[in-house]
This record gives structure tokens, C-alpha cells and sequence, in this order.
């Protein structure tokens, strides 16, 4: 097992467990979605749309562009298509982007400056696992936001992953 099978298997994973997260935020009501709760960033429409932003940051700095963004958070996200839409998107890209690493492409070092203006140095395999892993943790909080309005989220650990969706001869 190796990095890059790794990588490419939790960019695909990512993917699958947003789609089934998203398909079952579209069942809720409306206003469970936008609603303001005691929970990160407010709400799932919130928590979605850091995650979004959060993917762009991290995409930029893998590219060595500029993000120009100045915040991880947005006051008014997106309506849940578009949402989705970007999320899909992004998740896309990547998955295509982990699929042309290779195992020295992922130990090279990134420079980089965090939103909030300091220096920030890690290898693309630490970004594309950071990346995986933090849209994990947020969707924990929105699985937790199910719960607190009377709803169950979809299961959406890895294990499910790779038992209902997962192709190992995608990964090349």
C-alpha cells in the first residue's frame, strides 16, 4: 500500500461521502439546511460553504497561485444546488490532481501563507490528506446537526466507502 493508492483512494472517498451527504441534506426541509444552530460555523448551509472555501485555499496553494481570499467563513453561502455544484467540482478536480502525484510529488515541500498572513510550509501528500481529513471533520459536525434536528445523516465512514463504493482499479 502506498502513499499515492492512498491519496487517490480519500480524494475518491471524499467524493462519495459528500455526495451522500449532500443527497441527504436535499431530503431535509428547507429550513433545517439554513437554520442556525450552537454548532461550528452555524449551521450545514455554513459548514458547507467553508468547506468549499477552504478546498479553494488549499487548491491555490498546491498550484502556487494566489487565493485571494481573506476569510475561511462566508456570511451568506450559496443555495444547496450550488452548493453541491461547487463542492462536485472541486472534488473533481482533486481527484484528478492526486492522480497525476506521484509518490516525489508528494514529498515536495509547498510554501505558502495562511489566510490570516503567516508562513506555512507542508509537502502536497500532508495537503491532500489535510484537505481529506478536514472536510471529514465538518461533516461530522453536520452529521451531528441531523441529529439535533430530529434526522439521522447517511453513514458515510470509510469502512462504508469501501465496502459499497470503493473500485480499486480506479486508482491507476
Amino acid at each position: 500500500m502506498s502513499a499515492v493508492r492512498n491519496i487517490r483512494m480519500l480524494t475518491r472517498y471524499n467524493k462519495w461521502a459528500n455526495n451522500m451527504l449532500l443527497a441527504a441534506i436535499a431530503t431535509l426541509p428547507p429550513d433545517e439546511v439554513t437554520k442556525q444552530r450552537a454548532a461550528a460555523f452555524g449551521g450545514m448551509s455554513f459548514a458547507l460553504a467553508h468547506i468549499g472555501i477552504v478546498d479553494q485555499i488549499w487548491r491555490a496553494h498546491l498550484l502556487g497561485i494566489e487565493h485571494g481570499l481573506k476569510s475561511r467563513t462566508t456570511e451568506s453561502p450559496d443555495a444547496l444546488v450550488l452548493l453541491a455544484e461547487k463542492l462536485n467540482q472541486m472534488a473533481d478536480w482533486y481527484i484528478q490532481y492526486a492522480d497525476r502525484m506521484s509518490e516525489p510529488l508528494l514529498n515536495e515541500k509547498v510554501h505558502f501563507s495562511f489566510v490570516d498572513g503567516g508562513a506555512g510550509e507542508m509537502t502536497r501528500g500532508d495537503i491532500l490528506i489535510h484537505v481529506c481529513n478536514h472536510k471529514a471533520f465538518h461533516r461530522g459536525h453536520i452529521g451531528d446537526m441531523f441529529y439535533q434536528s430530529g434526522y439521522r445523516p447517511p453513514p458515510i465512514d470509510l469502512p462504508v466507502y469501501i465496502r459499497d463504493a470503493f473500485n480499486e482499479s480506479e486508482l491507476g
